[in-house]
């Protein structure tokens, strides 16, 4: 087969555009830091940055929820303290009105004080973070307690509020009461990692009603009422109930916020170690995601000086061959 230069100057022209290209490549590589700009440079390795991009984003909003979720753990417990040292100054009232030294004045100055501290644990179980009141549940926009003063009797009361601010009776049977009760008494959960989620917050019912260590439900809204009814009776026995049922509930009150703060601290520990695995784990991944995307500086650079030679030898060679014309041969 006759090898004519047009031929020979076809296959010169693309050898020297491949080498051309690989050079434009290197140097496209050391430029920019990475391995490939687009998809059609390597897909392998697009699709598994792509794929590592989306952990390192995950992982970061993870994060985000727990930094949030401990924000609002610190201040649940925060309020817990507070009402658990209401909860003790009513139970020492209570048993300084056990005194038998004490008239109708002193039981009168410890009603009209437990009154005050009804009202301050309204108070404290309406405090909010980040525009959401914390013991609301999933009715976060409203107050979930209310307190005000039994015009029957004068004393203070307290009650779960509506989101109007109404009195919601528990033992109602209109629907949307039931719902919003509901919703007070509902839990909420964060994402912590993949299909990971966690159950955070303390709710409103879960202070003012439980079941003790018998078993016997605890209401702690009639518990208020009932120390301060008997607080106003003249009737002995009503005034023995302070220091012996009455007593014995708050104790059961009592223990039941020491219990509750256990479990808040419990789960502080285990978001604080979330995010340390997450934030460990973010670190790997972006150490995977470097070997991927980065180069090898000093190695890209030794391959772009061959490149460079390998390109102005193929132009040198290819000037020297492709010299003879037809006047040549006619010499």
């Amino acid at each position: 087969m006759r090898i004519t230069n047009s031929m020979m100057s076809k296959n010169f022209l693309r050898d020297v555009n491949k080498n051309q290209n690989s050079l434009r490549t290197i140097n496209n590589q050391l430029t920019s830091g990475k391995e490939f700009r687009k998809p059609s440079d390597d897909p392998f390795k697009v699709s598994r940055s792509m794929q590592l991009h989306g952990d390192i984003g995950a992982n970061i909003q993870y994060n985000q929820n727990i930094k949030d979720t401990i924000s609002l753990l610190d201040t649940t417990d925060t309020a817990l303290d507070q009402v658990n040292n209401v909860f003790q100054r009513v139970r020492e009232l209570m048993v300084s009105a056990g005194n038998a030294a004490y008239g109708v004045d002193e039981k009168r100055a410890i009603k009209n004080e437990i009154n005050e501290k009804i009202s301050e644990v309204s108070q404290i179980l309406n405090t909010s973070f980040d525009g959401k009141y914390i013991f609301g549940g999933t009715k976060g926009s409203s107050k979930p307690v209310g307190s005000m003063e039994d015009v029957a009797t004068g004393n203070n009361i307290i009650h779960l509020s509506g989101k109007d601010g109404q009195i919601l009776e528990l033992n109602s049977s209109e629907e949307d009461i039931k719902n919003q009760i509901d919703m007070i008494g509902s839990s909420l959960s964060t994402e912590i990692s993949q299909g990971v989620k966690i159950e955070y917050n303390v709710t409103a019912t879960d202070i003012l009603m439980f079941k003790n260590l018998e078993g016997n439900s605890i209401n702690l809204m009639d518990l208020f009422k009932d120390i301060t009814n008997n607080l106003d009776s003249s009737n002995l026995a009503d005034s023995k109930k302070i220091t012996n049922e009455n007593l014995k509930d708050m104790d059961y009150v009592i223990s039941n916020i020491l219990k509750t703060r256990a479990e808040v601290g419990s789960k502080q520990n285990r978001m604080e170690s979330a995010q340390e695995q997450n934030e460990a784990e973010n670190f790997n991944i972006k150490g995977i995601l470097s070997k991927i995307e980065d180069i090898d500086f000093a190695e890209k650079t030794i391959e772009a000086s061959v490149m460079q030679s390998v390109y102005t030898a193929a132009l040198q060679t290819s000037g020297k061959i492709l010299q003879p014309t037809l006047m040549d041969f006619l010499r």
